[in-house]
């Protein structure tokens, strides 16, 4: 702002035509200005209103304008005098005017809204006259304000008059027509007319309503509503204004005083900015934001200061002597005159109605200046580079966001020409979100450019809008200018803009572009820093597993993720790890499979400087280093009981670090995890657990490493299951898990047993394994109660050549002839202790296992060297076959004769004693052929007895066959030889009693033995297993006797 001194010259503002002055014509006459201006000297004030433009004259007539400027109402409002002041708010006009019938002016209040039809006037609210004393003073000045409420009435004595609520007065139906409140004398000053009276309406920051006071000396403010109110009017400045030289601004909050030298801006409390403006001034109106002047009448020279009465007197030829009146059209806020022109006739009245602008000239020409579009002003700045006024001008009129940022565009484009890239950029940062990026960031790709495009691609980060393309180019910006410290002031940025739903939650840049770009370009710790604070887990483990190498900090990062989120990571990391942290990553998995508690963190270590980046950029410690108090490190490897830390759920208010632990910890004790096997001693089940993963998923990690392999495999099986290779009893008491899926649980256990158990068969550094060298391979074998696989251990027996191991498999699963096969392979291998190896087991495995002798016995006599070791062995093999009648004579004899190896005197004793036995079983074979035939023809003589007719029968029976009594009559005798009295039989029995049951079973086996002849596959497949012996017992049971066979054929 420019302030008015006077040692300082006024400066010399800038102007511009943004006004076209266009001539109103009466819309019936266009050769003429509207008729009711055609008598401009007998208008005496002009307003306007809501309902139209209202003019005055010195009749005491009231006109009120259409937008043509045709009269749509008037009447006579001062009968006999003039109207002298108007004012209008809400349909409500008050006019101020003299009449010929009082010596003291007139306030009279009407109603717009309502017309009477017979006279065409309004009506008349109220009627009375405004009188400060016995002697009357004219009305220099009025002010309404916008509720009505308030009315001031300012004297050319320099009195001051405020009518409270006249709102109140008005609309009440009680009073009369000259009832009006009473008048209050609120300033008085005799020397010094009242000039200029204007309200300052209450606002949100002051609640008060106050009334502006100029006088010829002074600017007074007077409080009028609210605390403190009715005081006398206090100074504000003591410089005055003459009539006509105060209005308020177009915001209603400042009163405009116009001096010669400057206008002033007086507030409430004191005079605020002024503006040098010279020259004599003798009107001033508001037209928006605009400050009209009116000068008084004065002489035109080609000398005077004013450019535009320069041009009017070299443009005109303007009589010498002849007066004119300038007029400007000035922008307070922007400071420049918007409308600079002359009137030789004078200005009679200026207005502002419509949005436009009009000059009423004393010849009665209405003139209306009509504002140049904003576009075609904008245009005009442009040509002369003047785009900060430009940008002025559109927040004034309030312009929207497009268009200032269109202005900004331009504004950058004209600096960018001129070579001032830092200020382009400035402006070109005001088009975000207006103009495309790609516009901008062409333009500075040049690398002498890339601070300014490190500028503008920072500010499209942090207002949201920039995409990956824009992250990815900013990080490549800062890597290629080195620029440390603004890089880790990028990525560390906690301030995250608005998502759509009002949360606090979306980063300024594209996450996944900035870690890419940061491992490109070598930043592993920017990168690193930015996975671990936003949970890119895997992101994390490859930064510092591939790029950076740390090891450790990648173990301990797996130990806080916990079981569920670490066992993907594993399944991608874990052999690296392993290579480089064996047995610290050996006790993370043992950790994970074991645990039902969320993962114990040793304390963090202080955190030392990382090394400097192949960028060249300083250490920046201070930039990457979490919260010392909540942070956790790394454990020691030589440390390795890490001591359990709670985990807890984190709040906002607490480091993020612990925070995403936490939620972590929610995540994972939400879902039921599986549970152990059964243990002998009960434990303790946690409410909360977290689960646990199979011990299968981490084989594969342990390839080359058999000894981590086997600590982990123990390990487990001794803190999952309770289980271990010594103990032979009850398992281990250990915490259990009630939500374990069993069956899951048992085919873990026999994968770390049968897993383990093939490690112990295969030690490092051997190819053979022995019960020597793998004491604990047999100790598992040996232990019932380990769950593993007896069928894949005997495989892994048989591949690795672990004989104990193989022999005990066979005895427990019943093999023992692949025991005794085994040792005989042994023997023809060239193993001298095979043979006595195969006698000892024939004589465990022998007893119930008759088929082993045979096998023996052809084996001992398979070569000269078996036999002459075990001679005596193969004399109790015979022993024994011969005792358990193993083997028929025939048989022995086949096999000890295939070969010859063994000789007669080998078995002739046993031969000897088998030729007696046989003899014995032959004679006593005789002996009962023997017996079966002469019994046989025993019975055949009876058949025919019994058969003839013609050959008594005599029977000897002197004893009842049933009840053991003497025989007597009544008898019955059967030919059976049995007899029975009569009263001991049933009634009508005509069988032997005693005889009927034998009958029946055999009647009964016939029957089953005729019924099965005709299920011929049941008898040759009886015959195909008994041979011999199946045959003679179809003959016994008449399959293939002759009868029936004819029957079958009838």
């Amino acid at each position: 702002m420019a302030q008015a001194t006077s040692s300082n010259a006024a400066p010399a503002w800038r102007q511009f035509p943004f006004f076209d002055v266009v001539p109103v014509k009466d819309v019936h006459d266009l050769g003429s200005a509207p008729e009711v201006f055609q008598k401009t000297p007998e208008i005496s004030t002009i307003t306007t209103s809501t309902v139209g433009l209202i003019v005055a004259d010195i009749h005491g007539s009231v006109y009120i304008l259409s937008r043509d400027f045709e009269i749509t109402k008037s009447w006579i409002a001062h009968t006999g005098g003039r109207v002298t002041h108007m004012a209008e708010r809400k349909g409500i006009l008050i006019t101020l005017g003299e009449e010929d019938a009082a010596r003291h002016p007139f306030l009279k209040i009407w109603d717009l809204q309502t017309f009477d039809k017979k006279t065409g006037a309004p009506l008349l609210l109220r009627s009375a006259k405004v009188q400060s004393g016995n002697r009357p003073h004219p009305v220099s000045v009025i002010a309404l304000s916008a509720h009505l409420s308030y009315l001031a009435i300012g004297l050319g004595d320099g009195t001051v008059i405020l009518y409270r609520h006249l709102d109140q007065s008005i609309h009440s139906a009680s009073g009369s027509l000259n009832t009006l409140p009473k008048p209050r004398v609120i300033h008085e000053s005799p020397t010094e007319p009242i000039t200029g009276l204007g309200f300052r309406e209450p606002s949100e920051e002051n609640h008060h309503l106050y009334l502006f006071i100029v006088t010829t000396n002074r600017v007074l403010c007077y409080q009028a509503s609210g605390k403190g109110s009715g005081g006398t009017p206090t100074v504000v400045d003591e410089i005055g204004a003459g009539l006509g030289c105060a209005t308020m601004d177009w915001k209603a909050r400042e009163i405009v005083v116009a001096r010669e030298e400057a206008l002033y801006l007086c507030g409430t409390e004191s005079r605020g900015p002024c503006y040098a403006y010279e020259g004599p001034k003798s009107s001033i109106y508001t037209h928006r934001n605009y400050i009209v002047i009116v000068s008084p009448p004065f002489t035109p020279s080609a000398s005077a200061a004013s450019a535009t009465v320069r041009n009017f007197v070299a443009k005109s030829s303007v009589p010498p002597g002849s007066d004119i009146t300038k007029l400007s059209v000035f922008d307070p806020e922007n400071q420049f005159v918007a409308h600079s022109g002359t009137f030789m006739e004078g200005v009679r009245e200026v207005f502002s109605a419509w949005g436009k602008l009009y000059i009423l000239s004393n010849d009665g020409k209405l003139l209306c200046l009509e504002e140049k579009p904003t576009s075609a002003k904008l245009d005009m700045l442009y040509r002369k580079g003047l785009y900060t006024l430009a940008l002025n001008i559109a927040e004034t009129q309030k312009l929207d966001e497009s268009h200032i940022a269109d202005i900004h565009k331009q504004y950058g484009d004209h600096l960018y020409s001129k070579g001032d890239y830092d200020n382009a950029m400035q402006q070109y940062i005001q088009t975000i979100r207006y103009v495309q990026p790609s516009y901008v960031i062409r333009k500075f790709l040049d690398a002498q450019r890339i601070h300014n495009l490190v500028t503008y691609l920072q500010e499209l980060h942090s207002l949201g809008l920039a995409n990956s393309d824009h992250t990815t180019l900013l990080l490549n910006t800062y890597t290629k200018l080195k620029d440390v410290a603004r890089l880790d002031s990028f990525i560390k940025r906690e301030s995250l803009r608005t998502s759509a739903t009002g949360d606090q939650d979306e980063l300024p840049f594209d996450l996944d572009t900035a870690i890419r770009v940061c491992r490109q370009a070598g930043y592993f710790e920017h990168a690193s820093y930015l996975a671990k604070k936003y949970e890119r887990h895997e992101d994390y483990l490859r930064i510092q597993i591939e790029d950076a190498g740390n090891y450790k900090d990648a173990l301990t990062y797996l130990r806080r993720l916990g079981a569920e989120a670490a066992e993907s990571n594993l399944a991608r990391y874990g052999r690296a790890m392993l290579d480089n942290l064996p047995e610290e990553t050996t006790d993370l998995l043992i950790d994970i499979c074991t645990s039902l508690a969320p993962l114990p963190v040793e304390a963090d270590e202080p955190e030392a400087a990382p090394a400097k980046q192949a960028s060249g950029g300083p250490s920046y410690l201070s930039y990457l280093a979490l919260n010392r108090a909540s942070t956790t490190s790394t454990p020691s490897p030589t440390d390795q009981t890490p001591t359990a830390t709670a985990h807890t759920n984190g709040t906002k208010g607490q480091d993020a670090l612990v925070r995403r632990e936490s939620e972590r910890d929610r995540s994972r004790t939400s879902t039921p995890p599986p549970g152990t096997q059964t243990t002998a001693a009960p434990a303790t089940t946690r409410a909360n657990s977290v689960k646990r993963p199979s011990p299968r998923l981490y084989f594969a990690h342990f390839v080359d490493h058999p000894n981590h392999f086997v600590r982990f495999l123990e390990t487990v099986a001794r803190r999952r299951w309770g289980q271990t290779v010594e103990n032979t009893a009850e398992p281990l008491p250990v915490e259990a898990d009630p939500d374990a899926d069993e069956q899951a649980e048992q085919r873990d256990q026999a994968a770390v047993w049968n897993t383990l158990f093939e490690l112990y068969l295969a030690p490092p550094g051997s190819s053979d394994a022995s019960a020597e060298t793998n004491p604990k391979a047999l100790a598992v074998l040996e232990n019932t109660r380990l769950p593993y696989d007896p069928t894949h251990a005997l495989i892994l027996c048989s591949t690795r050549g672990f004989t104990p191991g193989l022999v005990l498999l066979w005895e427990r699963m019943g093999m023992h002839e692949d025991v005794i096969r085994f040792f005989m392979d042994r023997d023809q291998a060239g193993d001298a202790g095979a043979s006595a190896e195969v006698v000892r087991r024939l004589a465990q495995y022998g007893p119930g296992r008759p088929q082993l002798y045979p096998l023996v016995l052809r084996f001992l006599t398979s070569t000269p060297a078996l036999l002459a070791r075990h001679r005596a062995d193969v004399g109790d093999v015979l022993r024994v076959i011969d005792g358990e009648k193993i083997m028929p004579p025939v048989s022995v004899v086949q096999v000890l004769s295939r070969n010859n190896v063994a000789s007669v005197g080998l078995v002739k004793e046993w031969l000897m004693a088998r030729i007696k036995s046989a003899r014995e079983e032959v004679e006593t074979d005789q002996k009962l052929i023997s017996s079966y035939r002469s019994e046989t023809e025993a019975k055949l003589r009876q058949v025919e007895e019994l058969s003839d007719p013609d050959h008594p029968r005599v029977f000897h029976v002197t004893q009842c066959s049933a009840c053991q009594g003497g025989l007597d009559l009544p008898a019955v005798h059967f030919m059976c030889n049995h007899s029975y009295h009569q009263r001991c039989l049933p009634q009508n029995e005509t069988e032997c009693p005693n005889c009927a049951r034998e009958h029946g079973i055999i009647r009964e086996i016939r029957r089953n033995n005729e019924r099965l002849a005709d299920q011929h596959d049941l008898f040759l497949s009886e015959v195909r297993e008994g041979g011999f012996d199946a045959l003679a017992a179809g003959f016994s049971r008449g399959v293939l006797n002759l009868s029936r066979a004819e029957d079958v054929a009838a």
